[in-house]
């Protein structure tokens, strides 16, 4: 990349007003994060057609890709906070290598756990939740899902080296292509060619494959930085960065997946209806939450180019720009949710009377704190792009990992099954209560660092 191009990158990272600059990047990741959110929720809704069993299914497997994305992310969100910093102050020799080591590291790693998923596949499953009855069709879907791990991981990555590079049109090219690809693949192999549940598996394992050639081929294209095997570099020094910049993305989705296999097990106990439905819940929130993490994810490159520039003042404009925004987006959505609940589920199994009340419960419950998300959500990325690797990691452990494992532990010795829908929005909230402290202690430093620069 020439050094005209370059400093041009710097100076609409640095110059344009941030919240222009903001919604600019905020867009293609919230249409990305809309996209694949929508196709993980086609699963769902296709295969919750052909019996209870096959959206549990499916519920049961999530935890397995939380898992796998939670590790990508530590190696793709990691790369890319120091990519962000490193563009930053100038220094793009040092992110060339780092993107490299973090993209061959993600595609080893989901070899092996591939391999290992494929020798321990029953063992793995009862661990993640399945029951009896679900059992021959979580191993019908898992089947593929295993095959497309190293490339569902390394798109991960590559996504988020983008998007931090300032470069998240690219991203959304190969993501969107991959995800409209299996919402049009899904109803074909599941219906047309007869596969079942393990058409849905197909679907995405095909698509994910696709977005993964596709992201490889325009990872150097508009100024960004090219993966090149001869530049991966695995060394203690970039590993350290790796895991200051990822821990907290680790945390966060490594402790959600276990947390939601634990909820599986938990709900188990009530019959696969419960299952489902809570599934059926979570991929509901999860599309609701894309905008959000979308919108997020314009503010990260923002906040690091700022921070590794030493421009503080940007940075908090950034932070509470995205915090308001999102805030009115979550507030609104928090009405209609709970005013549409059983509408909502009734979209998966109209017939199904049990299905949509429990389904419905969850969601109405969820609603009374989603407002919450925003402040959550924000907070978590600002601590973890201006490198507050401790606190960063703790809150991102807190809504989906350790607060919401002592909800459902809590939750059901007290309440039952309604302890176990209620158990997110009982975390939420106390994850909100976290991030107060946290982020305002984080603001006070770097606006004393900013006082300090400027003498």
């Amino acid at each position: 990349m020439n050094t005209t191009a370059q400093d041009k990158k710097f100076n609409m990272m640095t110059t344009l007003p941030v919240s222009r600059l903001v919604s600019r990047l905020a867009v293609p990741s919230i249409i990305t994060m809309m996209i694949s959110a929508i196709y993980n929720m086609a699963d769902t809704f296709y295969v919750a057609g052909i019996d209870i069993q096959s959206p549990a299914a499916v519920g049961i497997i999530f935890s397995y890709m939380a898992f796998i994305q939670a590790i990508a992310f530590f190696f793709g969100q990691g790369s890319a906070n120091y990519i962000s910093r490193a563009l930053g102050a100038r220094d793009r020799d040092s992110a060339v290598m780092i993107a490299s080591t973090g993209f061959f590291t993600s595609l080893f790693t989901g070899v092996f756990i591939a391999f290992m998923g494929f020798v321990f596949m029953d063992e793995l499953l009862q661990l993640l939740g399945s029951t009896e009855t679900i059992m021959p069709h979580a191993r019908a879907y898992f089947r593929y899902i295993l095959l497309g791990t190293p490339f569902i991981m390394s798109s991960f990555v590559m996504n988020n080296q983008m998007r931090f590079q300032g470069n998240a049109f690219i991203s959304m090219l190969g993501i969107t292509s991959g995800a409209i690809l299996n919402i049009i693949l899904d109803p074909v192999f599941i219906f047309v060619f007869g596969m079942g549940v393990a058409g849905a598996s197909l679907a995405t394992m095909l698509s994910q494959f696709v977005s993964f050639v596709i992201l490889l081929h325009l990872s150097g294209r508009r100024d960004g930085i090219p993966l090149r095997l001869r530049n991966f570099r695995p060394c203690l020094a970039h590993y350290r960065e790796i895991t200051a910049g990822g821990l907290p993305s680790l945390g966060r989705q490594g402790l959600a997946s276990i947390s939601m296999a634990y909820m599986n097990q938990l709900a188990g106990f009530y019959g696969d209806t419960a299952i489902a439905a809570l599934s059926i819940v979570f991929r509901v929130t999860m599309f609701a939450t894309s905008i959000v993490l979308g919108f997020g994810q314009g503010f990260q490159p923002v906040c690091g180019f700022n921070f590794g520039a030493g421009k503080y003042d940007r940075v908090r404009r950034a932070f509470w720009f995205s915090v308001g925004v999102t805030a009115v987006y979550c507030s609104c959505l928090s009405v209609g949710g709970y005013i549409f609940a059983e509408r909502v589920i009734a979209l998966f199994r109209p017939d199904d009377r049990e299905l949509i009340m429990l389904g419905s419960s969850a969601l109405r419950y969820e609603c009374l704190v989603y407002s919450t998300v925003s402040f959550v959500t924000m907070s978590n990325m600002f601590l973890q792009n201006t490198r507050k690797t401790i606190r960063a990691s703790v809150l991102a452990a807190s809504r989906q990992g350790f607060m919401l494992a002592l909800a459902l532990y809590v939750g059901r010795r007290l309440w039952g099954l309604t302890g176990i829908i209620a158990a997110q929005p009982i975390s939420d909230g106390l994850t909100f209560l976290l991030a107060v402290p946290f982020s305002w202690s984080a603001l006070r430093e770097m606006d004393i660092a900013g006082e300090v620069k400027r003498k």
